[in-house]
């Protein structure tokens, strides 16, 4: 075990690329075998700020090398977590929660924090009841799921399609989609999580995040489908999908607004999805989904999806 004391926190903005890039590239292996991800575009943007000294976080050495770095964002109130990781051979003392420590430190320092958000898929659990204990975090037990996709899912019921009409996604779709977000998490836990579920505004920001700055994922919008009402033409429900490796679809959203559920359209959303990402290469599709949404977590199980991984979203809120 390495004694915390020989490892030296510093800025990351000290940090050149080429110091961060021992640890992307362990962390991209990471990536690939825990999550089935490709991690390489996070880590050119890594790269790329790094070397323009625009990012904004911690790194720890160990006599001149990195064993881990983590960087942060602000959103108005909110800061966000955007990454954190510590390269193997360092895992073994308390190195995650003295990083996230120094993170959540500054984050909560800063005077127009009112909120801390991050969702980090690789954090050890026992790191993550270290940092509940520690900062009265909010946890949120998620769930990475997987489904080969040798096997087409079977059409659903004929009234979705008497009921609804499906368009592919595009831009001029991206107004109304932002009205079925926050009406389809109302009192959801997952609005609780990410509070960008709350509102128009926040919803607009969500999609935009997903449509132009995916970070390691390729929004895909051939797989993404919005679905209007028959009779009012209001829009009912979405999934938006993306690539996230050469041969790994990922549903990044799927929602139906409340008057149109029950109806099955989820299903046919999340059908027509796996279907046209399936088309276009995909040989594994993957979800993340809130645990503690029974209901989600049955559809995805009854449709092939498995438990792949267990992590967590985390919470801050100033009193």
């Amino acid at each position: 075990m390495i004694a915390m004391r020989d490892l030296q926190i510093v800025d990351i903005a000290q940090l050149s690329a080429r110091e961060l890039d021992p640890a992307l590239l362990e962390q991209a292996l990471d990536w690939n075998r825990e999550l089935d991800w490709d991690f390489s575009k996070s880590a050119e943007l890594v790269r790329k700020f790094a070397d323009a000294q625009m990012l904004s976080g911690a790194a720890l050495l160990d006599d001149g090398e990195v064993a881990g770095y983590g960087y942060t964002g602000l959103e108005d109130h909110k800061g966000l977590i955007a990454d954190l990781y510590v390269r193997p051979s360092w895992r073994s003392g308390n190195a995650e929660e003295l990083l996230f420590g120094v993170l959540i430190d500054a984050l909560i320092g800063a005077p127009v924090v009112r909120r801390i958000e991050s969702q980090l898929m690789l954090l050890d659990a026992a790191s993550v009841k270290a940092l509940e204990r520690m900062y009265s975090i909010r946890l949120f037990e998620r769930l990475l799921m997987k489904l080969d996709t040798n096997t087409p899912l079977l059409p659903g019921r004929g009234a979705v399609t008497q009921r609804f009409r499906m368009e592919a996604f595009g831009d001029q779709h991206l107004a109304a989609a932002t009205t079925v977000i926050p009406l389809a998490y109302s009192g959801h836990v997952d609005s609780e999580m990410n509070d960008h579920y709350r509102t128009v505004a926040g919803a607009a920001s969500y999609l935009q995040n997903i449509v132009q700055f995916p970070g390691s994922a390729a929004f895909h919008p051939a797989a993404s489908y919005i679905a209007f009402h028959m009779i009012t033409g209001a829009a009912a429900g979405i999934s938006l999908s993306s690539f996230v490796g050469e041969e790994v679809g990922h549903i990044s959203e799927i929602c139906v607004a409340p008057d149109a559920q029950g109806a099955g359209l989820g299903y046919e959303l999340l059908r027509q999805s796996i279907a046209t990402l399936r088309g276009a290469g995909a040989k594994r599709v993957s979800l993340t989904v809130t645990a503690a949404n029974e209901e989600a977590v049955r559809l995805y199980t009854r449709c092939g999806f498995r438990e792949a991984r267990r992590f967590y979203a985390y919470v801050w809120e100033k009193n």
